[in-house]
């Protein structure tokens, strides 16, 4: 690859007047990998930053201890650009934990290419395998970067190994590190040893005779699988032959492979001495394709009418995303946007357009926090990122990524476009979060403040659902695991000052008649002038499933007034909202009224209403009431090894496990219908279970009587 470099001036923000001079790359693997020191040393590289944790303008870009790295990071995804060889690279810090697959595949979305984070004293974990699968299903281009070479258990062969096997033969590397510890790398086409002092290359010589051996075993394998990608047919044949192939053209075929996504290079870097960071901007400027190369997500009109996608064109109409959004009580809301096609330009108004309901539908609470919504607003400040230092930009080009201060109505996942043609892009696929987590406000006076931060959280956050569940009357917090719902209610408190309390999970339960039962309500009260009296005699009995309420008038001789039998019902649906056991609804159950009193001035709409509540009470009395609880259809997505663990586990939960399909080469799918009340927590296990490489899907089955073991833990609500 070639030597040479242009850096920025330390502090500048690099900008870009064309696409083909633009790499927007995201940066993917497991929390504690070494993402985010890896861009701070390449920032340094480039010449952006003077040193490991440089100020720029008074703010630290970056800090080198990697706890308090994870803390500030593991929450969101991160941009920063530098320039190298005259292209402007976007280096997209995606948060490694699980929890934060919907801010991970924002940075996909916005990236054109993936560098996949190993570190050199781990193994590559499941996670990372699925991600892997997933950006070949869309033809992403990568490169593996093994990187923590200076710790103590760091073992490149074996990193190296254990990336081939998880993700193919493809992935070959194009240097080896050099010396203990690492402070140089050989590569296998050049045969050249570069040498690292400082964070900086120093100079370079021919390698050792000690490396000969291990050069010539992977300098062959990585020409054979470079060939093997070449559009030149005669390459391998004459390679075979004895040729010497010239680096030059290896190189260029190399080039295409990776653009293309069909080769994968590895590069091994350290970080805290800078080995390796050269190259692998040399690989991200000369390698990765540019925006115009990568293809546009589809395109619709408002009226949902698909659209030829644009070109990636500067002067074209204008099509833009919002990619992540941050808000602040004093600053305001910040949207990170990624511009596919057109320029903006500050001042400008532009048309944001949120649809998520169009795509994907509607979900509990999730439509009145992502409501389709269509508004013109006008461009504020226009910035490029670098830590939290906002650095102003005079106007973004199709491909680029910036900032935009000032959009107080778009959400993540909204399309900016143009006024006099709106468009709409499909937005991402986000997982559906499965964690809840009931809170409640910690003093009255935070109910309406809870209310806006909620609702301001959800529009940053579209794998946060917000559900005001309308049976048990709790607000439930749908999460993608502990980590997210500890990231909610931090921000609540410190960003919105509101205070909540987590609560238990109330799964909403159901009540019926376990068999025939008559109820007598009286209620007479006399206190001076009217009183009330009303009396009434009923009969309940049960129903099959889903048949709802039936109310009978079975009474002979005026017993009860016409006039009051409606009210009978009416108190008898009511005593039903209530429960009659638990404080459960109660379903699926006949009443009929056959017989009462009632007195020509004392009785009343209200005392006859009191008297069927009453008598539904008794009869309840004097029956067994069964509690039903709701029954969720299960699909669990698990590596084959971990089928037998995962069906034992929901035998566990008084699951039934319906079959079983395979997806994929190595991946099955359980299907199961498993108790609700046994799923409240179910996310959290399931990724300690299949050590992070399951999912699930739920959807509402029916009802089903409770056993009397689980049914004698429910308490009433106080």
């Amino acid at each position: 690859m070639a030597d040479k470099t242009t850096t920025s001036q330390a502090g500048a923000a690099p900008t870009a007047d064309s696409p083909a001079a633009i790499r927007n790359v995201v940066l993917v693997g497991p929390s504690g990998g070494g993402k985010t020191t890896l861009v701070e040393a390449l920032l340094v590289a480039a010449g952006v930053l003077n040193r490991p944790g440089s100020v720029v303008d008074g703010t630290t870009v970056c800090d080198c201890d990697e706890a308090e790295i994870a803390q500030q990071r593991s929450v969101g995804l991160a941009l920063a650009s530098l320039e190298h060889d005259e292209v402007k690279v976007n280096l997209i810090d995606t948060p490694g934990y699980a929890d934060f697959v919907g801010e991970l595949r924002a940075g996909l979305r916005a990236a054109d290419c993936a560098l996949f984070v190993v570190a050199a004293n781990e193994e590559v974990d499941e996670p990372t395998k699925s991600l892997w699968l997933e950006c070949s299903q869309v033809g992403m281009p990568r490169a593996v970067l093994i990187t923590k070479l200076d710790h103590a258990r760091a073992n490149y062969e074996n990193a190296l190994a254990a990336a081939q096997q998880a993700f193919g033969d493809k992935v070959l590397p194009l240097y080896l590190p050099a010396d203990s510890p690492c402070t140089g790398l050989i590569g296998l086409l050049s045969q050249t040893h570069y040498e690292y002092a400082n964070g900086k290359r120093t100079g370079s010589h021919d390698p050792d005779a000690s490396y000969a051996d291990a050069i010539e075993e992977m300098r062959g394998s990585l020409i054979e699988g470079i060939i093997e990608e070449s559009e030149d047919e005669t390459l391998m044949e004459r390679y075979l032959g004895g040729e010497e192939i010239d680096q030059s053209v290896l190189i260029d075929d190399l080039e295409k492979a990776v653009a293309r996504g069909s080769f994968f290079p590895v590069i091994p870097v350290c970080s805290t001495t800078g080995v390796g960071t050269l190259e692998l901007l040399e690989i991200i400027t000369s390698g990765f394709p540019s925006p115009p190369e990568h293809q546009l997500p589809e395109v619709f009109t408002q009226q949902g009418k698909s659209r030829e996608s644009l070109p990636c064109d500067p002067s074209g109409p204008l099509l833009a995303e919002v990619v992540k959004t941050t808000s602040d009580p004093y600053v305001g809301r910040v949207s990170l946007v990624r511009v596919f096609s057109g320029t903006i330009t500050p001042d400008a108004t532009v048309h944001v357009s949120g649809h998520f309901s169009s795509f994907f539908g509607t979900n509990g609470g999730d439509s009145a926090a992502h409501a389709d919504h269509d508004e013109d607003e006008r461009i504020g400040t226009l910035s490029f990122p670098l830590g939290k230092q906002q650095r102003p930009a005079p106007s973004v080009v199709a491909g680029d990524i910036c900032a935009i201060g000032r959009l107080s109505r778009a959400e993540t996942g909204d399309t900016l476009s143009s006024k006099a043609d709106p468009l709409v892009l499909k937005p991402w696929t986000m997982p559906e979060p499965l964690l809840p987590m009931a809170v409640q406000p910690h003093a009255k006076t935070d109910e309406d403040k809870l209310a806006v931060g909620l609702q301001r959280l959800a529009a940053e956050d579209p794998t946060l659902r917000i559900e005001q569940n309308p049976e048990t009357h709790q607000i439930v917090l749908w999460t993608m695991g502990e980590a997210h719902a500890g990231v909610v209610l931090d921000g609540l408190s410190r960003r919105y000052g509101v205070s909540v309390d987590a609560v238990e999970l109330r799964v909403p339960l159901r009540e019926t008649f376990g068999g025939k039962a008559k109820g007598h309500g009286r209620h007479v009260k006399q206190s001076g002038g009217h009183g009330q009296f009303a009396v009434c005699d009923i009969e309940v009995e049960p129903l099959p499933e889903g048949s709802g309420f039936e109310f009978v008038d079975k009474v002979v001789g005026g017993a009860v007034p016409r006039n009051f039998i409606p009210s009978v019902e009416k108190g008898v649906r009511a005593q039903m909202e209530k429960g009659v056991a638990a404080g459960y609804p109660v379903v699926d159950i006949r009443v009929t009224l056959f017989d009462g009193k009632a007195h020509s001035v004392d009785s009343s709409d209200f005392a006859f209403q009191m008297a069927g509540g009453l008598a539904l009470r008794e009869a309840a009395a004097a029956t067994k009431i069964t509690l039903l609880e709701p029954v969720d259809d299960v699909s669990v997505v698990v590596p084959d090894d971990f089928v037998g663990a995962v069906m034992s586990d929901l035998a566990g939960r008084r699951g039934r496990v319906l079959g079983t399909d395979k997806v994929g080469e190595d991946r099955t799918v359980v299907h199961a219908e498993i108790p609700e009340v046994e799923l409240t927590r179910y996310a959290i296990d399931l990724r300690s279970l299949a050590h992070g490489a399951g999912s699930f899907t739920r959807s509402f089955a029916r009802y089903e009587p409770m056993p009397e073991q689980a049914a004698a833990k429910v308490r009433a609500p106080a």
